[in-house]
């Protein structure tokens, strides 16, 4: 199987083009740099192509002889459906690493052309949002009738440059939550709770997390609220990028002044995910989940899913459909906990 992973110069790239050759994997690498990818295609000694996504022919040659591709390259709001319409074309299967809400209802309003095309769309398929995800799913397996899910997480070892200026460009956005099987825009930090995380209970605010989308969408569930330790001051910084014309330059000052984690930060980082769900009847069910930092998740995560890809249903997947809820447990470092019913 032949599988090119574009944006492989960036932080998460490199990590899974390292990763993937350290097991002896050969993905083709690309992205819009020539600069940048010429001497990480050297140094591993994979083929590269250089192609950006302002043209559509480009892209579709770019990906002539690719069975999947691997989308590294954010903020997916801008690269995740030009990518897409060149898989129709070419028969490309899909997969990202995006946790962009916006994003994901943009492919699963796709999902029957995808299928048609006999293609997989799989976005999320690294931190964000393999863990959350599975856990959504875990938990409505237990709770079947449930009518509302509560999700958080905690992550150490800092962001990657694309991370943060996803998340800077984002903040115009406000929050996101999901009532009554509608996503609505609500102030960021507006719902608070106190998450029992496997590391202690902690106080977390609600946040656009990529789970508004998929997690209805993996479990039917019609009430969704995305949560993690948000401190005050960011509330506000949120604000002020919501009134400044200067947030798409500090985006970009943001993505280039972050050079995202170290080894050592990588090493010794851990996430924690902790979810409840419950029914109109007032029952609940907890979990938890535990993994080591998140970009080593998401390296682990995507080249085990890439090279399913041929074999997972067509159309629009998250990942806990196309890959069981028990696939982040499978996970290096990973581990699931749920809780008797309540």
């Amino acid at each position: 199987m032949t599988w090119l992973l574009y944006g492989a110069s960036g932080y998460t790239g490199r990590l899974i083009a390292r990763r993937a050759t350290a097991l002896g994997q050969r993905p083709v690498l690309a992205g819009r740099s020539a600069a940048k990818l010429v001497p990480l295609a050297a140094e591993l000694g994979l083929e590269h192509r250089v192609f950006g996504l302002e043209d559509a022919a480009a892209v579709r040659r770019g990906l002539d002889g690719a069975d999947s591709v691997v989308n590294c390259a954010g903020p997916f709001s801008r690269t995740a459906l030009p990518m897409v319409a060149a898989c129709f074309a070419t028969g490309t299967q899909y997969l990202d690493i995006t946790g962009e809400i916006d994003v994901f209802e943009a492919l699963h309003a796709r999902s029957a052309e995808a299928a048609k095309a006999g293609i997989t769309l799989l976005p999320g398929a690294g931190f964000d949002v393999v863990p959350t995800d599975c856990v959504a799913a875990l938990l409505a397996g237990r709770l079947p009738d449930a009518t509302q899910l509560d999700l958080a997480f905690i992550v150490g070892g800092g962001a990657s440059p694309g991370s943060a200026r996803t998340a800077l460009e984002g903040a115009t956005d406000g929050g996101r939550i999901r009532v009554g099987g509608e996503i609505r825009t609500v102030p960021l930090g507006s719902r608070q709770l106190q998450a029992a995380f496997p590391s202690g209970a902690r106080t977390v605010r609600s946040v656009p997390w990529g789970d508004v989308s998929t997690a209805y969408h993996s479990t039917g569930i019609p009430d969704i609220t995305t949560y993690t330790a948000v401190p005050r001051a960011a509330l506000t910084a949120s604000l002020a990028l919501r009134i400044t014309p200067l947030r798409g330059a500090l985006a970009a000052v943001a993505g280039r002044a972050i050079r995202g984690p170290g080894e050592r930060s990588v090493a010794a980082g851990r996430c924690e995910v902790w979810g409840r769900a419950a029914d109109a009847a007032g029952n609940t069910v907890t979990a938890t989940l535990v993994g080591p930092n998140p970009y080593s998740l998401t390296a682990d995560s995507v080249l085990r899913i890439v090279g399913d890809l041929p074999g997972l249903p067509d159309g629009f997947q998250t990942p806990s459909r196309a890959l069981g809820a028990d696939f982040a447990g499978t996970l290096d470092g990973v581990t699931v906990t749920v809780e008797a019913l309540r």
